[in-house]
């Protein structure tokens, strides 16, 4: 596994052991990120009750190479990391009955193209969609990996 998917993984368990067992207060969250430093890649932490902030903090580094420390706003590419708890929350939808692995994606996400298959979320969840890769996609139009932030319009 390439060291910057080990570290996201890293800050996210970290992320959910600071919050379920460490009392309210910024000293404690900091003691839980005590290790991510100048000389590791890091995290950004965020907090919110009742909908509104009450915690923005960053620890280590976001770029290592360059000497760029995080800051509370840095956007982190999540990357495949998420793909995880995306399948898991369809597994869990597709257990309560409120969709089907073998519906069509476009009932969904009526923008995806049509391509003369109907493409099912069990293809997406098995990687057999033949969709490709957006980085893939979004650097043949010119935009490699890290040359921009990709808003949703341009996802689609």
């Amino acid at each position: 596994m390439p060291t910057y998917r080990l570290a996201t993984l890293s800050c996210l368990f970290a992320t959910a052991s600071a919050l379920a067992q460490v009392p309210a207060g910024e000293a404690a969250v900091d003691q839980v990120f005590a290790a991510w430093n100048a000389a590791t890649p890091g995290c950004a932490v965020g907090v919110a009750q009742a909908g509104k902030p009450v915690l923005a903090k960053a620890y280590g580094m976001a770029d290592l190479e360059h000497g760029v420390k995080n800051a509370a706003d840095t956007v982190f590419e999540a990357g495949s990391v998420s793909k995880q708890f995306t399948a898991a929350a369809v597994a869990l939808l597709a257990r309560d009955g409120k969709l089907s692995l073998d519906d069509p994606v476009r009932k969904y996400i009526p923008e995806l193209p049509d391509y003369g298959v109907p493409l099912t979320i069990r293809h997406m969840l098995n990687h057999t969609s033949g969709l490709r890769d957006w980085g893939s996609v979004a650097e043949i139009g010119g935009w490699a990996r890290g040359t921009r932030f990709h808003t949703h319009a341009h996802v689609l």
